[in-house]
Parts: C-alpha cells; sequence; structure tokens
C-alpha cells in the first residue's frame, strides 16, 4: 500500500471514528441531575418529597429514573423528545402518563411528522 493509500484509510477511520462517537454522544443525551447528600439528612437513605428511599433504591417520579446512594439522588430522564421537524406545520404533546410525545400535523391531527432525531 502507498503512502498516499495508508493516509486515505486512516482519514476514513477518523471519520468513522467520529460519526460513531457522535451517534453514541446523542443517543447518551439523556436530561439528568444530582441532589447530594447532606450530613444533616438520613443517614439510612435519601429522601425525596418527604419520603425516605434506601440506599441502593430506584424509582421513577415524573417521568424521571431515579437512584439513592451515599453520595445523595441521582435521576435521570426516561423520555425523549423529537427533534428536526417543522414547528409551524406540526404540534408537540407530551403525555405524562406514558412519558412519551406525540408528534402530529396540525392541519391533520390524524397524521404523524416526521423527525430526524431525539433528544432527551
Amino acid at each position: 500500500m502507498s503512502y498516499t493509500g495508508l493516509i486515505s484509510l486512516l482519514q476514513k477511520c477518523f471519520l468513522g471514528f467520529l460519526l460513531a462517537v457522535g451517534i453514541l454522544v446523542t443517543l447518551c443525551d439523556a436530561a439528568c441531575f444530582h441532589e447530594a447528600a447532606s450530613p444533616r439528612k438520613s443517614t439510612r437513605g435519601c429522601i425525596q418529597d418527604g419520603k425516605l428511599y434506601h440506599y441502593g433504591a430506584t424509582w421513577i417520579k415524573n417521568c424521571y429514573s431515579c437512584s439513592c446512594d451515599k453520595g445523595g439522588i441521582g435521576c435521570c430522564s426516561i423520555f425523549f423528545r423529537p427533534d428536526g421537524f417543522d414547528e409551524e406545520k406540526c404540534k408537540l404533546t407530551f403525555h405524562e402518563e406514558s412519558c412519551s410525545y406525540s408528534l402530529v400535523q396540525k392541519a391533520n391531527p390524524s397524521k404523524t411528522c416526521p423527525f430526524t432525531g431525539m433528544v432527551g
């Protein structure tokens, strides 16, 4: 293989790597937050909205998957929002009972709208 061919191959491999990383970052783009543990709070677990969750516990609240450890409470969204759609022609609705979105045409709500990706 010539030097020029090797350089071309390396460039293609690098571009493939960047594409894979870009896809992975998009798929892992969950909205998360962390509430640090306080020394004044319970030493048996975490307290959220007045309820005690023991260390190692996991639960779902308001479409967020949460867990408790000695560092505090960590929660991440379990829903993804459609992205890359025509906002003038389409209506986006969040359904809290199923933690999901629907995206329909404003002119004909029985038809869905196309979109290019999901973020969340």
